[in-house]
């Protein structure tokens, strides 16, 4: 049985450094090995390719690389260690680059800052982040900068719970199990959030305010189950065999009136990861679903946002 194993891209800047600290945790909490994996600036790829053309021998072989070097110091200077920790220097875009490695032996996730040295300083999301976690083949963790992450003072990284947002007829499996997986490995709760549609009041008319109805409110002639109650009910059943494989794994369910990512959002303040599914698995789109784009622009912590494997298309647990 192959050891598992953690990717996480750093280019030097704070945001990346603050990613390779959460990925050495979540490859010791997973008894996996840490690949740090750094895409060269263009001008070291540039001089790469020079030297390889010109194959001038008074060149010396190895550029510069102090993001490597920066890297291997903390490291060392860590209180403890992945099993295996291996430093890789790819050539390429970092989008491809990384979904290139991220795509060789399955890894457990790639762990990545939500921005890194380029773009504007207001920005909640670079794009070579959005780029890796709507086109990688594995789970992609995408860790907030300082002033957005509300554990950043924490002194225990693994508190909290494991927050997972379901459709309970649409939601793969993979995402509830990577959410189940990384709970176990906390030694913490899941709490797993739904959402369901509020109709406007019968009184609705144009330019009114849209009417919040309370779920007591949706039962027809006092006999239909409340939408909150069948949420939960259609929750309890996609969750079974979940329950099943992971018994130590404490289940708290939500079901919340309206917007998904919004409560997805406001449950990251406390909790220790966010897990969404990137898009509905029948739509075979490159695009990024509307939830887990919202999720990942205004979450208050680490976001895990993982891909349908193609199998996995789930049955409705209704």
């Amino acid at each position: 049985m192959s050891t598992p194993l953690v990717i996480v891209a750093v280019d030097g800047s704070d945001h990346s450094l603050r990613a390779l600290e959460w990925a050495r945790l979540a490859a010791l909490r997973h008894d996996a090995s840490l690949m740090v994996a750094h895409v060269l600036s263009d001008e070291s790829q540039l001089y790469a390719g020079r030297r390889a053309a010109l194959h001038d021998p008074n060149q010396p072989e190895a550029y510069s690389d102090p993001v490597g070097d920066r890297v291997r110091a903390l490291l060392q200077a860590a209180p403890e260690l992945p099993q295996e920790v291996r430093y890789e220097a790819l050539e390429g875009s970092v989008p491809e680059a990384l979904r290139v490695v991220g795509a060789e032996g399955e890894p457990l996730m790639l762990v990545m800052g939500s921005r890194g040295r380029g773009g504007f300083a207001t920005l909640l999301l670079g794009s070579s982040s959005r780029a890796v976690a709507t086109t990688a083949t594995c789970p992609v963790v995408v860790v907030p900068h300082a002033e957005r992450d509300a554990h950043a003072a924490a002194t225990e990284p693994s508190a909290g719970r494991v927050v997972v947002g379901l459709h309970a007829a649409e939601t793969p499996e993979s995402v509830l199990d990577f959410a189940f997986t990384e709970a176990a490995a906390r030694g913490t709760t899941v709490q797993v959030v739904s959402a369901y549609a509020i109709p406007p009041a019968p009184t609705l008319v144009i330019d009114s305010p849209f009417a919040v109805i309370p779920p007591e409110s949706l039962l027809d002639d006092g006999n239909a189950v409340p939408a909150e109650r069948e949420m939960l009910r259609s929750q309890s059943a996609r969750l079974a065999p979940l329950r099943a494989r992971y018994p130590g794994v404490p289940v708290e369910q939500a079901a919340t009136p309206g917007d998904a990512a919004g409560r997805l959002v406001d449950a990251s303040r406390s909790a220790a990861l966010v897990v969404v599914g990137r898009h509905h698995p029948r739509r075979r789109s490159l695009l990024m679903g509307s939830v887990a784009n919202a999720v990942l622009q205004h979450a208050h912590g680490p976001v895990a946002v993982v891909p349908a494997l193609p199998e996995d298309v789930p049955v409705d647990g209704s």
